[in-house]
């Protein structure tokens, strides 16, 4: 079993940047693939990116391809988001994610494909 604290949420100007991080502790982090979801209020959580487990492969939502960055450190067991171009629509409580149930170089886009949660982030961008 795995646990995720997120941190490096907070306020930001429209434009402006934020790094998110998640740490993991518990398990070994290299075997998962991991992921960055997040939920803004009245809303279903959604998928924002993905990493395989390998480190090699990531994925992307459309509404942040080209402004997100999402990467891994796993000597350090943190997973990032470089988060740029903020727009007011990103405002939302972020949340990271890790999944046993894909292959080393692949990446996981659903909720359903992962099995453990941090407690999440806000992140609020002012316009």
């Amino acid at each position: 079993q795995v646990q995720l604290v997120e941190s490096g949420g907070g306020l930001v100007q429209a434009g402006g940047s934020l790094r998110l991080s998640c740490a993991a502790s518990g398990s070994t982090f290299s075997n998962y693939a991991m992921g960055w979801f997040r939920q803004a209020p009245g809303k279903e959580r959604e998928f924002v990116a993905a990493i395989a487990s390998s480190g090699g492969s990531t994925t992307y939502a459309d509404s942040v391809k080209g402004r997100f960055t999402i990467y891994r450190d796993n000597a350090k067991t943190t997973m990032y988001l470089q988060m740029n171009s903020l727009k007011a629509e990103d405002t939302a409580v972020y949340y990271c994610a890790a999944s046993l149930a894909v292959t080393r170089f692949s990446t996981a886009s659903s909720v359903r494909q992962y099995n453990y949660w941090g407690q999440g982030t806000q992140v609020t961008v002012s316009s």
